[in-house]
């Protein structure tokens, strides 16, 4: 677990002092992905870099598995960095050296045995899909292959926290897959938890259980994803679909004022059940005709989830409402006026 209270980092510069971090606070649950989202200059870095110990915080407490590193020196320090594994922006393998030898030198540096090592990158190489290039040299590798060896580096020490800044900055859409898969078997498989870095917020949207957004320094938003996207949040802004969109939807005459309707509402659903079922369950229950309108369907992990707007015809429109609330969609009810604004 890691757990940050009012964390404080400032820069010098020649006209005062910059705050990149401003009294942050946020915890991630033990074997869980967790994105840190922003705009450039939000201090997304900042805060990978001094959960790291690579910056020292001005103020405030950063703990991994309950140990305050801020607190430590010396060996301490050193023994409590070797349980947070880093995966840095960028290209940072050692050219010079084979893939295994670049998996193997954080063992190396903390003096495991020849063939335990030969044991250990055999099995993460194994984990990142990279056991048939173990011989290969980074200039041999494409890009998403090199930062799966980084990855798997950053796992050589058997550490309880991966920090992944950028991991999948300036990749193809299927490097990229093949990327977060990684990190998602490191936390299924390893049980280790995992801290991403991005501005991308589709990485979100794949592999994050937890997501904490900053601004200028602060935490604007952090929660479990699919909790922040049943509420009025910047992240379901960002991951779910526009209900002012009608591609797909053939059921929708754009022609059709909505002055026709009885009812009208956003309905975010989740899970198989309530994306399959629960809207011709209310239209046939209720006898009411349920239209849609706008939104559709995309997937946060391996959840489906999807944003509708609805439009209802008949006399117990509210009520076919109050059951899809009822039974796990979250509903928000629209007046002709703001959707047509």
């Amino acid at each position: 677990m890691i757990t940050v209270e009012n964390l404080v980092k400032t820069f010098p510069s020649r006209s005062g002092n910059v705050v990149a971090l401003d009294g942050v606070s946020l915890e991630v649950p033990q074997g869980t992905v967790c994105g840190v989202v922003g705009q450039s200059g939000a201090g997304k870095s900042t805060l990978a870099r001094c959960i790291a110990l690579l910056e020292k915080p001005d103020s405030g407490a950063i703990r991994v598995d309950g140990t305050d590193l801020v607190r430590l020196n010396g060996a301490a320090l050193r023994a409590a960095r070797r349980q947070i594994g880093v995966v840095p922006q960028g290209d940072s393998l050692l050219r010079q050296r084979t893939v295994a030898g670049n998996v193997a030198l954080p063992l190396e540096s903390a003096g495991v045995a020849r063939l335990q090592r030969r044991a250990r990158v055999l099995e993460l190489l194994d984990l990142v899909g990279l056991a048939d290039k173990a011989g290969a040299y980074p200039d041999q590798l494409s890009g998403g292959q090199r930062q799966r060896v980084a990855i798997a580096r950053a796992l050589a020490a058997t550490p309880s926290v991966l920090l992944a800044d950028e991991p999948t900055s300036a990749l193809d859409p299927e490097t990229t897959a093949s990327v977060l898969t990684v990190l998602d078997r490191a936390r299924a498989e390893l049980g280790v938890t995992v801290l991403i870095v991005t501005h991308d917020m589709d990485v979100v949207r794949r592999v994050c259980d937890d997501v904490a957004v900053l601004e200028r320094g602060r935490v604007v938003e952090h929660g479990k994803v699919l909790e922040l996207i049943s509420g009025d949040s910047r992240t379901a802004a960002a991951l779910l679909p526009q209900t002012d969109q009608t591609t797909g939807l053939s059921s929708v005459d754009s022609n059709v004022g909505y002055g026709r309707y009885d009812g009208i509402a956003e309905v975010v659903l989740v899970g198989f059940a309530a994306v399959g079922a629960l809207l011709p369950e209310a239209s046939s229950r209720f006898g009411v005709n349920l239209a849609l309108l706008g939104g559709g369907l995309t997937r946060l992990g391996d959840t489906p989830v999807a944003r509708f707007r609805v439009g209802l015809t008949g006399d117990r429109a509210d009520a076919a409402l109050d059951f899809i609330s009822e039974h796990g969609g979250v509903v928000r009810r629209r007046t002709r006026e703001e959707v047509a604004a």
